[in-house]
């Protein structure tokens, strides 16, 4: 059976950068023709919190899908990571009136539904903890954020790709595609 997977990525957010690689991938992707998944794109998300959130989880709520994965670009890498959690900060008033200690920072910490570890299991991709701290933990939180209150069991992953070229490019496809079916096993 057919799993209806969504597939997120960014639009560029430096004015050097030509493409995003996390968009790159999903383009090449959705030339495919044996991938046997129902796959749909929301592809080149601005790097903007607020609306990509929005963004995405209004697709959720149109498309209904077995499987969410949100894909981003870290230039610093070398292989597929999928992200295990997302951090966020966040501002707390303790109710004390003095200016020093009126307001602290806490964070909070939400993890994937996926068994990362047997997800990656085979493959030429690593696991990760660091999400990045920019839009793409954001967005991450946002969305396992809404899956949990909505309490929708749909699993959902993060995916950080690493800078496409001609020696990489069937490699990170090849994995890409193999995470995409065992997740659709899950």
């Amino acid at each position: 059976m057919q799993k209806k997977i969504l597939l997120t990525s960014f639009d560029t957010w430096l004015s050097e950068q030509q493409s995003n690689s996390s968009d790159d991938l999903l383009l090449e992707l959705a030339k495919m023709a044996c991938v046997s998944h129902d796959l749909n794109f929301l592809r080149r998300l601005p790097v903007d919190v607020q609306v990509a959130s929005s963004r995405v989880i209004a697709k959720i709520n149109e498309l209904k899908p077995d499987y969410v994965i949100c894909c981003g670009m870290a230039a610093s890498r070398k292989q597929l990571s999928i992200e295990v959690l997302a951090r966020i900060l966040s501002l707390q008033s303790t109710g004390i009136s003095s200016l020093d200690c009126a307001e602290s920072f806490w964070q909070t910490t939400l993890q994937t539904t996926v068994n990362v570890e047997q997800l990656v299991d085979g493959t030429e991709v690593e696991i990760s903890y660091d999400c990045g701290k920019f839009v793409c933990e954001s967005l991450y939180y946002s969305v396992l954020d809404y899956l949990s209150q909505s309490q929708l069991p749909i699993p959902c992953i993060f995916v950080h790709v690493p800078i496409l070229n001609q020696e990489n490019l069937h490699s990170m496809i090849a994995n890409f595609v193999l995470i995409l079916n065992k997740l659709a096993l899950v």
